[in-house]
């Protein structure tokens, strides 16, 4: 498995596919459907329930049912989407969709619904999941893709994006209604928009959160724990792991993700943006090294000494297995610690955790980081342009994202209607917080070098986490490093790849709000 495979956290869940649910047998392509001999459009949607797709274990635990939805039917574009005019204009066409090779075939009994709805075939097109980047922009480069659509990871949308290889959105968004205004700013505009143009539907949306166990917080407390006020700073949750570090054997404090690479990035990032930390100023020059970034790495080495062992070799894979297995007493990590941690069949530690609202940093300000996630995008060179915008728009509609919240598989929703619902709330213990972190969302920008430059920057993190180097050392070391992959990707020769003024307003979307709590 190379480095950038391990950039999908989902790849690691058994559960988890390219479409999120299974919905029963298909091949890899099917005979192209006559408009005539298609069923039912509201018969197929029927289908698409909760009692078809949601697991029978999870529905029977939480009480699951069709009749307490977890979407709300106006925003759900599948089930405002005139499927008669798809079919008229488009059955019997075909979409060729680049898929990563381990999640093909569930992929392909996930996207049934979606051609008996429209008519359209789905031909996958797998791709070595250890590989997946690089062959994609192989096969851009050489002009003649193999596939019209394709999921990845985004922060590669500027990689993709910049040099023209991606199709604009914008025309069919507005002809088919999707429903743009219900996901959450920062995923509209860094998932979706880059230099102004619409060209990615967003699909996995991820946010980082802060996760406690309750029995040990509440023996440290000595009552309940609040979301806000039970540890409100990194000041103290430094020192509530430290006495946490010391309550039972085999547990540590704090779990971390300081491995070299993304992973130290990511926490950093996710810690230094309570610091007021942004990566650039509007000339794209890198500011990183400065007081908040200082102030957020100074975080991470006071938190290490309390954090798990292995830390600094630890990714998402490590964390995860330490936090559902009850190693660690709190943790800095995605949303989905929270909601895989009350499944019985994942995880140790079901009904014994919280996720808490974001610790602040004096000075600072409330900015819970969007980090990482996956994009959905056309092929500027797509046969079937319009078709695979459909498929796309049906893969990330708002009731199969919410069912696959309930299903626990990684694959994360971004709509309001989704997260602020509460009997999904009562399936996903971090939904609440979690859509009210939204508003006051983070993001890096969506780069050419996105890529290299989180691992530019969290190489040198890991050296001054490993002892090698000061972190002051560690920052200007990057920064120079940044500085030079900015540069090697048309930065700073007077028309730079990315107009800041268009990227500006997804870094930091909470500016002016008023706090949730």
């Amino acid at each position: 498995m190379t480095t950038r495979n391990t950039l999908s956290r989902r790849s690691f869940l058994k559960s988890t596919s390219a479409a999120g649910i299974l919905a029963g047998g298909a091949g890899f392509g099917s005979a192209a459907f006559a408009q005539g001999n298609l069923p039912d459009p509201q018969s197929v949607l029927a289908d698409i329930s909760i009692n078809k797709y949601v697991r029978q274990d999870y529905r029977e635990l939480y009480g699951m049912s069709d009749d307490k939805p977890i979407w709300d039917s106006n925003k759900d574009w599948i089930r405002t989407v005139d499927w008669e005019a798809v079919r008229s204009e488009l059955a019997g066409t075909t979409v060729r969709f680049a898929i990563g090779a381990a999640d093909a075939e569930s992929a392909a009994e996930g996207l049934v619904p979606f051609e008996k709805l429209s008519g359209i075939t789905v031909e996958l097109v797998p791709i070595p999941d250890d590989s997946f980047y690089d062959k994609a922009l192989a096969e851009f480069i050489s002009g003649n893709a193999s596939f019209d659509a394709l999921q990845f990871f985004s922060p590669w949308l500027g990689d993709f994006a910049a040099p023209g290889f991606l199709a604009s959105l914008d025309e069919y968004a507005d002809k088919w209604g999707l429903p743009l205004d219900d996901f959450y700013d920062t995923y509209r505009l860094n998932y979706g928009f880059f230099n102004g143009k619409m060209y990615g539907i967003p699909f996995d949306c991820d946010i980082q959160m802060v996760h406690v166990r309750k029995g040990y917080m509440e023996t440290l407390l000595g009552g309940a724990v609040d979301k806000v006020n039970s540890v409100p700073t990194y000041d103290e949750l430094i020192r509530v792991s430290g006495e946490l570090n010391k309550i039972e054997p085999g547990v540590s404090g704090v779990g971390m993700m300081a491995a070299p690479g993304f992973w130290s990035t990511y926490t950093w990032q996710h810690i230094s943006a309570q610091a007021g930390m942004m990566l650039f100023d509007e000339n794209w020059e890198p500011i990183f090294n400065g007081d908040a970034g200082m102030k957020g790495l100074d975080i991470i080495m006071a938190l290490t000494k309390n954090a798990n062992e292995g830390h600094a070799g630890a990714g998402w894979p490590e964390n995860r297995a330490a936090w559902l297995g009850g190693q660690v007493a709190t943790n800095i990590s995605w949303q989905d610690s929270g909601t895989q941690a009350m499944r019985p069949d994942q995880s140790q530690i079901v009904d014994d955790f919280v996720t808490i609202y974001e610790p602040r940093i004096d000075g600072g300000r409330f900015a819970p980081p969007n980090i990482a996630g996956s994009t959905s995008c056309v092929a500027a060179s797509a046969q079937n342009p319009e078709g695979a915008f459909l498929m796309l728009a049906f893969l990330t509609t708002a009731s199969i994202m919410a069912m696959n919240e309930a299903n626990a598989n990684g694959v994360a929703p971004g709509y309001k209607s989704v997260l602020t619902n509460t009997n999904l709330h009562e399936v996903s213990q971090p939904a609440k917080v979690w859509a009210d972190s939204l508003e006051h969302a983070w993001c890096s920008p969506r780069l050419p070098g996105a890529f290299p430059i989180e691992q530019a920057i969290g190489n040198e993190i890991n050296r001054a986490v490993v002892g090698q180097i000061t972190p002051k050392e560690a920052l200007d070391n990057a920064a120079e490093a940044v500085k030079r992959i900015m540069t090697s990707n048309g930065f700073y020769q007077g028309r730079d790849p990315v107009d800041y003024a268009e990227a500006a307003p997804g870094l930091y979307v909470g500016e002016g709000k008023a706090l949730p709590f």
